[in-house]
């Protein structure tokens, strides 16, 4: 009788859980039309180019507004591809040219036939935006998408514009794998849970290349870089997130040099994808900037409505 009481629990919770998740998935696709009616969000394209030897996907947010509005690009993060950060594109694209590429081997791109390592990224990227016809821009990083975006802004410092960092990956003191491993594990009790979904599909495309990734993302110096970005950079975690910790993101930047950090009450490591109305509350102004004030502090964005993460 006990384990037919427990396995009826079981159930009962499992049903619980997916109407849960069911009931939250509808709302936020109920918001995200409204949000697209009243003209809050714009939809994104997609896109291919050619860069040397790459076929590379990318997204943009279409119709740019206004059609000469300053680009950003957006990196993503390890093992990911630029489909979670269609909820950000999609709302920066009402004041700026938003693009979001898949680097290789990630998403819909090519894959090279070796794993690229993080300097071999950000030459990537920089290629992209040649074969683009982006002449300069300000990159957005998420985790370890800001690993490639600081490598980007020391050696090619003409090409970027200013930088942001949301969730930057990797903290010097948490480089043991079976600790970044448990706090990746631990990463999603604050995100949407649609988010599982473009994870497992962007996961299951990376296979055993994500091993090489992590090993890349692990060894690379960031704390060694950071002191040598001369553009405008602004650093951003959620308050829950397990991955990245506040002491850290003080510390990277004082190696900055800036006292530029934002954190949202709350929130976990996707920022870009589970709060992308708070993220661009705060990194717009930012963005619209036009001098270095680089000691002026950001004050924390309050939690706003739900929205749907889902998109192109």
């Amino acid at each position: 009788m006990r384990r037919i009481a427990l396995k009826r629990w079981l159930l009962a919770g499992i049903v619980a859980a997916g109407a849960w998740i069911v009931w939250r998935t509808a709302a936020a696709r109920y918001i995200h039309e409204e949000e697209r009616r009243q003209g809050k969000i714009r939809p994104v394209r997609h896109f291919w180019t050619d860069v040397g030897e790459w076929r590379i996907h990318a997204r943009m947010a279409l119709p740019p507004q206004p059609p000469d509005a300053p680009p950003v690009v957006l990196v993503h993060g390890f093992g990911m591809s630029s489909a979670y950060f269609v909820p950000t594109a999609e709302r920066l694209a009402t004041c700026f040219t938003v693009y979001a590429p898949d680097l290789p081997g990630h998403g819909k791109s090519d894959t090279p036939r070796e794993a690229l390592d993080v300097s071999q990224f950000a030459d990537a990227l920089i290629a992209w935006m040649n074969a683009v016809g982006i002449e300069r821009a300000s990159l957005v990083g998420h985790s370890f998408g800001c690993q490639i975006a600081v490598d980007a802004a020391v050696h090619y410092p003409e090409r970027v514009e200013r930088v942001i960092l949301v969730g930057p990956t990797t903290d010097p003191a948490g480089r043991g794998l079976a600790s970044i491993l448990a706090r990746l594990l631990c990463g999603g009790a604050h995100e949407h849970p649609s988010l599982n979904l473009v994870l497992v599909k962007d996961y299951g495309r990376m296979g055993a290349r994500l091993l090489s990734e992590l090993r890349y993302m692990r060894l690379d110096p960031i704390e060694d870089k950071l002191p040598y970005v001369d553009a405008p950079t602004l650093l951003v975690r959620g308050e829950k997130d397990p991955i990245v910790s506040q002491r850290w993101l003080e510390a990277a930047a004082q190696l900055l040099g800036t006292r530029r950090l934002a954190v949202v009450p709350g929130r976990g490591h996707a920022l870009n994808y589970s709060a992308a109305a708070e993220l661009v509350e705060i990194i717009q102004p930012f963005l619209q900037e036009t001098s270095d004030v680089r000691v002026t502090a950001i004050s924390a964005a309050q939690p706003a409505a739900a929205h749907n993460p889902a998109g192109g």
